[in-house]
């Protein structure tokens, strides 16, 4: 088992672990502020994961507090995973950029645990980067293949379209905050496809990359060495030597 597997089994059996003790525990207490704010997941199947989740990080939230951690922090930090998410996938290493995705998931979660209502605003201002930065290193990741690469392309239009068409619907009075695909699903989806791809495409004796995107596998190039594109262009630039 190679060593990124094997922290994923022991993240995965940790996580079961702790989602027993939740259900086993008196009365399984739900998020008040989930249910105040309508938070649901997988159009309420998955709520008791969502509750489950905000239970499990009730502990780092205190210590955060105790520590004087502030938003902007988190808001910081999530950001830069992002980013790192996006460099990680499109340089073809796709586990740790899912770490990197979930990481920045639980920023997320937690920034807006500590936030304000104007934090909130920058906080769900910020997380379209964050998405950003991720498809676009699926971009680039197929970058080999043009399909591939518009498929990834499509997902980030959705993403903020999703965005876009709830923020709008508050502004005339009309709820969107209902319906598949928003923001944490997407996010479970994305981390859970990079970090079952090398696994489950090695299984089906396919590509890296076909999990992600079926029928687009790729894996990419390495990319070229800079100082040869830069003494190349300066030498086509002067001329042949005579």
């Amino acid at each position: 088992m190679r060593p990124a597997q094997a922290v994923l089994v022991a993240a995965l059996g940790a996580a079961l672990i702790s989602l027993l003790i939740y259900a086993l525990a008196r009365g399984a207490p739900r998020a008040e502020d989930a249910k105040e704010k309508g938070s649901r997941f997988l159009l309420g199947a998955g709520d008791f994961l969502l509750h489950w989740l905000l239970w499990a990080l009730g502990p780092v939230e205190g210590a955060m507090r105790r520590l004087g951690t502030t938003p902007d922090h988190m808001n910081t930090a999530g950001v830069l995973l992002g980013l790192l998410s996006g460099l990680l996938i499109g340089t073809g290493r796709l586990e740790l950029g899912g770490w990197a995705i979930t990481l920045a998931g639980l920023c997320d979660m937690l920034d807006g645990r500590l936030a304000s209502a104007y934090g909130k605003f920058i906080d769900s201002t910020l997380d379209r980067f964050v998405e950003t930065f991720a498809f676009l290193g699926f971009v680039a990741y197929y970058r080999q293949h043009p399909a591939g690469a518009f498929v990834a392309a499509a997902a980030l239009a959705a993403s903020l379209l999703v965005s876009y068409a709830q923020a709008r619907g508050e502004t005339v009075n009309v709820s969107g905050s209902g319906g598949l695909m928003q923001r944490g699903e997407r996010l479970v989806l994305t981390a859970l496809g990079c970090l079952l791809d090398p696994t489950l495409s090695s299984a089906l004796g396919r590509p890296e990359g076909t999990v992600c995107v079926r029928g687009f596998p790729h894996r990419p190039p390495a990319l070229p060495d800079p100082r040869g594109v830069i003494t190349g262009s300066w030498t086509s630039r002067r001329g042949p030597r005579l």
